[in-house]
């Protein structure tokens, strides 16, 4: 779809995308697309897969960005496992979407299979950084020669299991070669049981990984729920190598008295013979569990594949109130006229993450700017002149498509077309600098393959979910999501 088919087509539903309510909830029934919109969705989702096409070297690994800045993408010798699960699953999407046909799906999920049965790996998961072409083990940076710290990645792996989860649904003729790669995968050795002795190095969290330097695990933990990092604890879960009380040690918020973005409102109550701080923050007058910075990808990223929204009306509204607080925040507080924060690329060079420092519990939580305008709690807010060089990625506005169709559709139509932040034959460019109009000459095979699932979510609810319905995550993960209360 070309930019002028692209700009006729969302002009003719802009005013009906105006008018819908932010109340839609995440559940499949309410996310499914409007049915005008479905032919421009489409557009994005085929634009958005040619530019994941654009990444993947001939072994079948895609590279972590591509510079468009000369016109012809510029591939980047580094890549991480979190990029080959996004090239995966978009790969998925595209085939139940008609966009490849199912033999051309198979080529290609078989290509990348066999590069990564080459992949050094170590405890059953593979390393944070590979070369691109080689799919050997990264030691050095490209450019500068400083080398790589050796991390068995928590995060990284769980997006790669579940990417090879849902191609060993789709693709019979892999199931056997992907049962082999995944069978020593064990999320135990990830986890670090809760010992009421002492919580604080042994909390019932998911470490943050195993650092080779060290030949351990390191001393950090994913604490907080409401982050893409509960994907690994969900995993573990439905596989039965982590006890179902880890979900109940995920953090809320930190207790009140912990530093942390707000004090916070909740209660101690226990669940499962856990007891634990069931607390929640408050923005313009809808409370909500928060992350750990703020992103939009930290709240939504999971639900692209774990229907937590269909299992619980808490964890519904939830992210429902997540969304709004986004749009409230670009719109209201800072003013931008734009919204949807989450780590990107810097429009200027370089990486940040963005997010709304009111959705994480993190003291120094992710703010939406590039000059991060920080407010500490009990200050006044600023004028939103104050939010200078505010950056919008539009693949949290994508996300959000799950949860208010048609907000997130204007908000996403006024980004491509005030900023030309849409590319024919590519997609929509990572970030905007909304005060100077300035847009990232780069795409993230992390946050283009975020777009897709995203957009193959909307466009056909649980094409990539159907590995996340069954089996464990039916009989284990689904009661606990379903018992979840966040107080909201």
């Amino acid at each position: 779809m070309d930019r002028r088919t692209f700009l006729a087509a969302t002009a003719v539903t802009a005013g009906a995308a105006g008018s819908a309510g932010l109340g839609a909830a995440p559940g499949h029934a309410a996310v499914r697309s409007p049915q005008d919109l479905e032919p421009v969705l489409t557009g994005w989702f085929k634009d958005t897969y040619r530019s994941l096409e654009a990444m993947v070297a001939d072994n079948g690994l895609p590279a972590d960005n591509i510079d468009l800045s000369g016109g012809e993408p510029v591939l980047t010798e580094n890549t991480s496992v979190t990029n080959i699960g996004c090239w995966i699953w978009s790969t998925v999407a595209a085939g139940g979407l008609g966009v490849i046909s199912e033999r051309e799906m198979h080529a290609r999920l078989a290509r990348t299979v066999a590069t990564i049965e080459r992949m050094k790996r170590l405890h059953g998961f593979w390393f944070n950084w590979y070369h691109t072409f080689t799919g050997e083990v990264l030691d050095e940076w490209p450019g500068s020669g400083a080398p790589v710290d050796h991390l068995l990645s928590t995060v990284d792996n769980g997006w790669l299991d579940v990417a090879l989860r849902i191609a060993e649904d789709a693709d019979p003729l892999l199931r056997g070669r992907i049962r082999k790669l995944r069978k020593d995968i064990d999320w135990s050795f990830m986890y670090v049981p809760y010992d009421p002795a002492d919580p604080v190095a042994h909390p019932g969290h998911m470490s943050t990984g195993f650092r080779l330097a060290d030949d351990a695990l390191t001393p950090h933990f994913y604490g907080a729920l409401v982050s893409e990092t509960r994907i690994a604890g969900y995993l573990g879960i439905a596989d039965g190598t982590v006890p179902g009380d880890h979900y109940w040690h995920m953090l809320r918020t930190f207790t009140p008295d912990q530093a942390q973005e707000m004090p916070p409102g909740g209660d101690w109550v226990v669940r499962d013979g856990v007891r634990y701080f069931n607390g929640h923050y408050t923005y313009r007058g809808r409370r909500h569990a928060p992350g750990w910075g703020g992103s939009m990808f930290g709240a939504l990223m999971p639900e692209l594949f774990v229907p937590s929204a269909d299992w619980s009306p808490s964890w519904r509204t939830n992210l429902t109130h997540h969304v709004q607080g986004h749009r409230d925040h670009g719109l209201l507080d800072a003013e931008y006229g734009y919204w949807g924060f989450s780590p990107a690329s810097v429009p200027e060079g370089g990486y940040q993450e963005y997010g709304v420092q009111y959705f994480g519990i993190s003291p120094e939580g992710y703010c939406s700017n590039t000059d991060r305008t920080y407010v500490p709690y009990g200050e006044p807010k600023p004028d939103p002149s104050a939010y200078t060089n505010g950056v919008v990625t539009p693949h949290a506005a994508v996300m959000a498509l799950m949860v208010a169709p048609r907000y997130a559709f204007d908000n996403l139509r006024r980004i491509a077309r005030d900023f030309d932040a849409y590319e024919d034959g590519y997609g929509f460019y990572d970030s905007v600098n909304v005060g100077t109009g300035k847009v990232s000459d780069r795409m993230l095979s992390l946050d283009q393959g975020m777009v897709a699932a995203a957009l193959a979510q909307v466009l056909r609810p649980g094409l990539l979910q159907r590995p996340f319905r069954t089996g464990g995550f039916r009989r284990t993960l689904k009661p606990l999501l379903a018992k979840e209360d966040f107080g909201i």
